[in-house]
């Protein structure tokens, strides 16, 4: 049986629990609102053939910039949503067509990790079943209370699963169930299958297995979560072992006369870009100064017309305390480590905006905690990262992506003069990290803090 697959969005949430003074689904994660990778999800399933977006009337002009018909095809409208989970749906259900086979899934906007299985398992089910939903298995014991807050019950754990979206139906049968509802003045349901369950005791509604990542956003916690799996996504895109074709690609380096950036430069060359590298001992420039990295930014558009990449791997670690380290040390330390990528992102973001092109930095695994003797580079890392996502927001519209690169310990001369020599088993390859690099030079995303992991290396070639 083939009809219409209609995806319904909800993003009417007006965010109070998030704590953001935003709707929850206009959070910027990873350089972009969750309702925004929502949609990029749900408009690439090809078993999706149009999308409704019902959202927060307050806001609704807001998400304007998604009518994009080259972006996203499959959506055909941005509708306001009503005053409750239950009333959105039927403002949906107003404007899709009368066919009463169409099957019509409702997706929270705020679960941006919904996958093309769950999607292609809800779709197909609709060919067996008229009313779907998506579920997992609980991993906790669930209680049931009075209300003085005394346990009443305890129910068998295996039986028990955790609601999630899609929930997806035929459209004569969820509009049935809302018919009925409405002759019912005592009408209370948190989500639509509550209402077919309640209203349509005959109809049996499957469960489809969900997944752990399809979380939903809506405590302040959840968003930090959300950050981390995007970027354990990214990590895991970036982990592929051939190096990208970068033929059409110029790119630019700052610092790639040694460790890390000299071999973005060979392995870049080896898939094909033209590269150009500066450096303080290959090309006398200075990265912390503006008309030193403007001129040399200059030299490679006038030479070739575009720059589509611009990577700074510069960088400088000074161990010692605090109070014995000399004040020239510690502000040359912020300069470079942390000056010198707001200097070189602000002046390529021109010439970047020209091809929809990428920044690309580099931060330690030591910025999310400082480390004793060496706390002004933790802290200047740790400030490279939030650069990066506040850019990522500040350029979205213009095209241009910014990332950033966190190699664990890595084999390089830098490392080696400030800690001695370690055993080699246990640090990163400087090809490792290029090679990461390049993938992710090669991606579209933006705002991610990509990690390589000595561990992560070591397994692949183990198997």
């Amino acid at each position: 049986m083939s009809s219409r697959t209609v995806a319904v969005l909800l993003a009417g949430g007006i965010g109070v629990r998030v704590g953001l003074g935003i709707p929850k689904q206009l959070i910027k994660i990873a350089g972009k609102a969750i309702v925004e990778h929502t949609l990029e999800v749900v408009n690439a399933s090809p078993v999706i053939d149009e999308i409704i977006i019902v959202m927060n009337a307050g806001a609704i002009d807001q998400l304007d910039s998604l009518m994009d018909r080259e972006r996203f095809p499959k959506l055909t409208q941005i509708i306001p949503g009503g005053e409750t989970r239950n009333d959105s749906t039927q403002a949906a259900l107003a404007v899709i067509d009368d066919d009463p086979d169409t099957k019509v899934l409702f997706h929270d906007a705020v679960r941006p990790f919904v996958n093309d299985r769950i999607l292609d398992d809800c779709v197909a089910a609709l060919d067996h079943y008229d009313a779907v939903d998506t579920a997992i298995p609980s991993a906790d014991t669930i209680i049931q209370v009075d209300d003085a807050s005394h346990i009443t019950a305890i129910p068998d754990r295996s039986k028990l699963r955790r609601g999630q979206t899609p929930q997806a139906f035929r459209a004569g049968t969820i509009r049935r169930a809302y018919e009925l509802a409405a002759q019912d003045e005592s009408f209370h349901a948190t989500d639509d299958c509550g209402v077919v369950f309640t209203y349509l005791p005959e109809t049996p509604i499957m469960v489809v297995d969900g997944t752990a990542e399809n979380m939903k956003v809506t405590e302040p916690i959840d968003v930090h979560i959300a950050d981390k799996l995007f970027q354990l996504q990214s990590s895991s895109l970036a982990a592929d072992e051939e190096l990208p074709d970068l033929s059409d690609h110029v790119v630019v380096v700052f610092g790639g006369s040694y460790g890390i950036g000299e071999s973005i430069v060979r392995l870049a060359r080896q898939s094909g870009a033209a590269v150009h590298e500066f450096s303080r001992s290959s090309t006398g420039t200075d990265v912390r100064s503006r008309s030193q990295v403007k001129k040399a930014l200059k030299a490679v558009f006038e030479q070739t017309g575009r720059i589509d990449a611009v990577v700074v791997t510069a960088g400088i670690l000074q161990v010692g305390p605090l109070t014995r380290t000399k004040t020239k040390q510690i502000e040359a330390g912020i300069e470079i480590n942390f000056l010198a990528p707001v200097i070189v992102a602000r002046a390529a973001h021109k010439y970047l905006k020209r091809t929809g092109g990428q920044v690309l930095l580099f931060t330690s695994s030591s910025h999310t905690r400082g480390r004793a003797n060496y706390g002004v580079y933790s802290a200047s890392k740790a400030a490279v990262v939030n650069l990066t996502q506040s850019l990522a927001e500040e350029w979205a519209e213009d095209g241009v992506t910014i990332n950033c690169i966190n190699p664990q310990r890595t084999h390089t001369p830098m490392r080696t003069n400030a800690f001695g020599e370690e055993p080699l088993d246990t640090l990163l390859d400087p090809d490792n990290v290029a090679a990461v690099s390049l993938q992710v030079l090669d991606s579209e995303l933006t705002g991610q803090v990509i990690a390589v992991r000595v561990e992560d290396i070591r397994d692949k070639k183990t198997t």
